[in-house]
Formats: structure tokens, sequence, C-alpha cells
């Protein structure tokens, strides 16, 4: 039996080191970096058109139908917003690029939802508005 006097000595484990953390190397982008533009709309709008007029003006020549008046249309875009005006200028040139003009793309959504000859399904998309063509177009494409 142990005396008082004498302690029990523990054997402990020696601590064990931290693993040495690496530090990732920098990223490096392999894509050309765009110029940072303005980033409020009033600002882009100014950037690209030089006024919200032009651009009301380009806007409503652009996703005017048949039977509506382009002047009577520009004086309501130029009430919008800046935001709204430069997403109906994203949506037209859309429009441009994928489909050429209004009635195209109206054929393109009848024949992608298989409807092209229903005269009355036709008349009826013609009354909607641009961007909502694009993603109807959009709908029946990621269908097929």
């Amino acid at each position: 039996m142990a005396s008082k006097k004498t302690k029990s000595v523990k054997k402990v484990a020696p601590k064990a080191k931290a693993p040495v953390k690496v530090k990732a190397a920098p990223k490096v982008r392999t894509e050309p970096v765009k110029p940072a533009g303005p980033r409020h709309p009033k600002a882009r709008v100014v950037a690209a058109h030089g006024s919200k007029a032009s651009l009301a003006a380009e806007v409503a020549k652009a996703i005017a139908r048949a039977d509506q008046d382009a002047g009577a249309l520009e004086a309501q875009l130029k009430t919008a917003s800046n935001a709204q005006l430069l997403r109906l200028q994203k949506a037209s040139q859309t429009l441009k690029q994928k489909f050429g003009d209004r009635e195209k793309l109206i054929a393109a959504i009848g024949t992608a939802t298989k409807r092209s000859k229903d005269k009355d399904y036709l008349i009826k998309l013609d009354t909607y508005s641009l961007p909502q063509l694009l993603d109807l177009a959009a709908a029946a494409a990621a269908q097929r």
C-alpha cells in the first residue's frame, strides 16, 4: 500500500500535433473580365442610350403590335420605370436574335405546342405581351 507521501503518477500520452493547414492557391480566371458598367438602372439607361426618351422610342418600335400606334406606346413607355424599359429592350433583342419578328415567334409557339392550325389560339397569342410570348416559347422548347 502506498503511503500518503507518495503520489501516483499518471502517464499521459504525448499531445498529437495539429495537422498543418495548407492554403489553397488563388483561383485564376480563365474567361476575360468584362469592364464593370453602372449598376443602377438609370445609369445603365443613360450610359447605353443617352436618355430615357430615346430608349422608350427604340423599345416602342420593337414591341408595337400591328394594330398599335408606336407613338402612343412610346408615350406610355416614357412613364415606365428604367428597369422595365431595360427588360423590354432585352426581350426585343432576344426576339430579333432567335425568331426575327413577332409573327414568326407566334408561329413557332404554335408549332411547338402542336396547335399551329388553331386560328383562335394564334389570335389569342397575338394579344399577349412580348415577354409573355418569350416565356411561352421557352416553356414549349423545354417540353420537347
